[in-house]
Formats: structure tokens, C-alpha cells, sequence
């Protein structure tokens, strides 16, 4: 089983941690493989909520679902690694296999809507892991979500970088027609061996173009999320890349430079010397030079497309393309005056 990373960081939370002496388990050839190809396990979530908010100004929604934590994708560059050491355990190797399943999700997602307070807006599916990651193919929590939003006229918003996701076209296509969904798909790179290496459970390049062209073909509006954009290793391919997106039916195209918070920056440097150690310099200096000579920012306004010359550049060219190609800046918005609450478990509605 091939993983993004291969190493587990010490969680920040933590002020002990444990090192393997790999000088002493030179000779045990069992026991580095049983580390360094670990299986997948599904945990149980307790949550008593399943749509969070969010105050950035930097994301474009201001509430998201996910049925999952951690994700078994296990993209060595993903933002998203950080979350599991509130539970425990670490960014690297138990964030892509100690998978956490909120098997309550359709039932809290149902509580939710049938909230008085709640006044109708789009949710967004995916706000931290991909809702249709390799756990989705058992637990079909997302589609059991989506059926929710259905019969609620609820508005969502979708990414992912899953071909699965086309399981759902019935769905989708029918949430399309009450202009209650749209879908992002996020292609990093065309190139299928670069994908495999740094995204390595997701589906290949082409796989995630034929979604894109089965959606837009069904009436889904559908567009494409290049996130992140890696300097010096993906960049160039941003011609390409919208190009075959717009060839597709992508409607709208967006990026995100590379962002390396927290943990993410050991396990995406260790990556990186492992699977491109003769670019592993050049990649990690010209992200310094997107970042202000720093490999990561935190601050409002520019931690999603970096600053200073090379964030330009970057973003000069995407938007150049983006024009020529007449790929929207965003999808049309969907339609929150059809929702409609949940009826109760008991069956009764409301009076007022």
C-alpha cells in the first residue's frame, strides 16, 4: 500500500514522543515494511454535530460537512494533516490510515436543517477531507448526505479530487436541475506517474477529467480547482491543465498555491527528498520565493496565493489562460429559496 508520507511526526500537543532506533532494526526487513506500509483502520466518531463553520476570509463558504477525518487519499501536501493531532495521533502516516467515520453523519446532517434557527445557505462538502476518499466506496455517508440535501432543497458545494464521485450522478443531476449543487474537481497535475507519487490513492489525471466531462455532459456545473500549485513542479503545467479542463466542460477554474501549515511542512520535506530529491531544492526555493521568503503564511489575504514576485507570476499566468479559455471565475450560485425543513422522525410538521 503506497502512502504520501512515511514518517510519524511528533504530535505538537504532546510534550513526549517515542523514536523508532532504526540502527538497531536495521536487519528486521518485516517490521520496516509493516511501518512503512501500513493498513488502512476505520474508526468510530462520537461527534455530536456534522456542520462547522467558518470565519476566514480567505474561504469562499461559510459552512461544511465531512463525514471523515483524516483521509486515506494521502496527498503529501495536504493542509489538512494538523486536525488529526487534536485526536492524538499525527500528521503523517495516521492521518492517511487511522481513518475517523461519522457514521451518525446523515442523521446529525437531518438534526441540522430541521434547526428553527437555520436560515438556508450553501454548505460545502469537503471543507477539510475529501468526502469521497476511499472510505466512501463502504460507508456511503456522503450520498446518504446528499439525499438529505435533496429532499430538503439544501444548497451544497462540492470538491474533490475522487472519480467516485460520479457514483452520485443521479443525485447530482437532479439536485443540477434545481440549481441546488455544484462540483469542484481538483487536478493538481496531467502528469499520471507525479499524481500517483504525491497523491497517492486518488484518482489519476484522466480518471478526474472524464468526472469533470461526465458531469458538465449531465447538467452538473462543474469546474476545476488546480490546489495546490507547487512552484517549480506543477506551475508550468497550468496552461495544460486549464486547457484540458476547459476541453472537458469545466465551467469556472480557481488554484491555491501550495500552503505548508504546521506538521505539513516534515512530512511534505520528506516527500519530497524521497520522491524528487534532484528537484527537492528548486521546488522548496521557489516556494520561498512565493512566500516572502518564508515556506508558509498564516496571514488573511495572501496564505491561499502567496506574495512577492513569484506568487505573481503565477497567478499572472493562471488568469491570462483562464481569460482566453473563458473559464468563469466561479460557478452561478445555487438556489436557497426552494429549501424546505425536514419533517420530524414522528412525522408531524409544523405549525408555524
Amino acid at each position: 500500500m503506497r502512502h504520501g508520507s512515511q514518517i510519524d511526526p511528533p504530535n505538537r500537543f504532546e510534550g513526549m514522543r517515542a523514536e523508532r532506533d532504526w540502527e538497531q532494526l536495521e536487519w528486521d526487513q518485516e517490521y520496516r515494511r509493516q511501518v512503512e506500509r501500513r493498513e488502512i483502520q476505520y474508526l468510530k466518531d462520537e461527534s455530536k454535530s456534522i456542520v462547522s463553520q467558518n470565519r476566514s476570509p480567505d474561504i469562499p463558504f461559510r459552512f461544511s460537512l465531512n463525514p471523515y477525518r483524516g483521509c486515506a487519499h494521502g496527498c503529501s501536501y495536504c493542509y489538512a494533516r494538523p486536525t488529526h493531532e487534536y485526536l492524538g495521533l499525527n500528521a503523517g502516516l495516521d492521518f492517511e490510515t487511522k481513518i475517523i467515520v461519522k457514521h451518525d453523519a446523515p442523521r446529525l446532517f437531518r438534526e441540522f436543517l430541521a434547526r428553527r434557527s437555520w436560515v438556508p445557505e450553501p454548505i460545502s462538502f469537503s471543507g477539510v477531507t475529501d468526502c469521497y476518499q476511499p472510505a466512501e466506496r463502504e460507508f456511503r455517508l456522503t450520498r446518504q448526505c446528499l439525499e438529505v440535501a435533496l429532499e430538503c432543497r439544501q444548497p451544497v458545494s462540492i470538491i474533490t479530487k475522487n472519480a467516485l464521485v460520479l457514483r452520485d450522478l443521479d443525485l447530482l443531476q437532479a439536485m443540477a436541475k434545481l440549481r441546488l449543487v455544484h462540483v469542484y474537481v481538483s487536478l493538481t497535475t496531467l502528469e499520471p506517474q507525479l499524481a500517483r507519487d504525491m497523491e497517492p490513492r486518488t484518482s489519476i489525471p484522466s480518471a478526474r477529467l472524464r468526472a469533470v466531462e461526465t458531469l458538465a455532459a449531465a447538467g452538473v456545473p462543474v469546474g476545476v480547482m488546480m490546489a495546490p500549485v507547487v512552484p517549480g513542479l506543477t506551475d508550468a503545467e497550468i496552461p495544460a491543465v486549464l486547457k484540458a479542463a476547459a476541453a472537458a466542460g469545466a465551467e469556472a477554474a480557481n488554484y491555491v498555491m501550495l500552503r505548508l501549515p504546521l506538521t505539513v511542512q516534515a512530512v511534505f520535506r520528506e516527500w519530497l527528498q524521497r520522491a524528487r530529491p534532484l528537484q527537492a531544492e528548486k521546488v522548496l526555493g521557489l516556494l520561498r520565493d512565493a512566500r516572502d521568503g518564508q515556506l508558509n503564511s498564516a496571514a488573511f489575504g495572501e496564505r491561499m496565493r502567496g506574495r512577492g514576485e513569484r506568487a505573481e507570476q503565477i497567478g499572472q499566468m493562471f488568469r491570462l489562460f483562464k481569460q482566453q479559455l473563458q473559464l468563469a471565475d466561479a460557478l452561478p450560485r445555487q438556489d436557497a429559496s426552494q429549501f424546505q425543513p425536514p419533517k420530524p422522525q414522528s412525522g408531524q410538521l409544523r405549525l408555524f
